[in-house]
């Protein structure tokens, strides 16, 4: 297995794509539809001997286009299969449908959020002049929880893991195609770094700050010896990384609670301000979708009320070991 380095200024960066060389070349997320990241990935390919034609599988691990952007194109040049799982295969495809959809829960939400006038326009503006970083649609073939895809002696197997999107999926192996899975491509479930962004990345996920607890649950207890993610480098202790990272949400819980006990009621926007700051670009999304995430979640456990859009503490002083419990 040979890892690409990808650029890429549009999102956290350094975007990797896995390439496991058989009879033909799968590929495991694409990286981004920009020159930069296209040449960038044509060259890797070219290192090892290879071009898009030669990619006979491509494997995403979600819909978002620094994962997903070049997969239509690479099938165009050699008719690979792109796998991606049901819930992210519309929007892969860019069914107007999906698309229209999302843009409308997503102008639904930014208000419910209550994001002022001037930050929505200028969001909404963000994100129409980058519908161009998609890249061209791609023919997907939908995969779910437990399906397998041989890449010569390897076989991947699909682990539904939502939170970051809706459809995200890390994709378990066992090192050398042999044996339990030892290793898995874990794409934004977890990061070296970074905290993968929940709420605002993918608006669609159904109760996100718990849907991705339970993730990062299971990634923990799966035991890798080694996970692959979609940014930066390996992770040679993957569940220490995704027990820091659910200690980071616990954290900013208390950050949330901490913010509507000072200040009293308050929108998502608001609370986002004082978590975060001033924000730009995509983080203008991420910023107060993460917020939501946590005061959605704590409505759920009773810890505080919502009056449309408006959250309100009921408990001061919850059990958060409670609160942040999952099966």
């Amino acid at each position: 297995m040979d890892r690409i380095s990808l650029g890429n200024r549009e999102f956290e960066g350094r975007n990797n794509a896995y390439v496991l060389e058989s009879e033909g070349l799968t590929l495991v997320d694409t990286g981004v539809a920009t020159e930069t990241t296209r040449e960038g990935l044509r060259t890797g390919l070219a290192d090892l001997g290879y071009g898009f034609a030669d990619v006979s599988q491509v494997v995403l691990t979600h819909f978002h286009p620094d994962h997903a952007g070049l997969a239509g194109e690479i099938q165009a040049e050699g008719d690979a299969t792109v796998y991606v799982h049901e819930a992210d295969a519309p929007l892969v495809a860019q069914e107007e449908a999906a698309l229209s959809d999302l843009d409308a829960l997503r102008r639904r939400l930014f208000t419910r959020w209550g994001m002022p006038d001037e930050e929505r326009e200028g969001l909404l503006a963000f994100l129409e002049g980058h519908t161009h970083i998609a890249g061209e649609p791609a023919d997907v073939t939908s995969i779910e929880e437990g399906s397998e895809i041989e890449a010569g002696e390897t076989t991947l197997r699909a682990v539904h893991t939502p939170g970051h999107a809706a459809g995200h999926c890390c994709y378990e192996f066992g090192v050398d195609g042999g044996g339990d899975a030892t290793e898995a491509f874990v794409g934004d479930a977890i990061l070296p770094v970074y905290t993968p962004n929940v709420g605002g990345a993918d608006v669609r996920v159904d109760r996100p700050l718990e849907r991705y607890l339970r993730t990062l649950s299971r990634i923990a207890g799966a035991e890798y010896d080694r996970v692959w993610p979609g940014h930066r480098d390996p992770i040679d202790e993957p569940s220490e990384r995704a027990r820091t990272i659910a200690d980071h949400h616990r954290e900013r819980t208390e950050n949330v609670l901490g913010v509507l006990s000072e200040h009293g009621p308050a929108d998502a926007w608001t609370v986002s301000a004082h978590l975060f700051g001033d924000l730009s670009g995509i983080h203008v999304m991420h910023g107060p979708g993460e917020a939501y995430a946590h005061l959605d979640h704590l409505v759920r456990e009773g810890v505080v009320a919502d009056e449309e859009g408006r959250y309100e503490l009921l408990e001061p002083d919850p059990d958060l070991d409670t609160v942040l419990a999952v099966e």
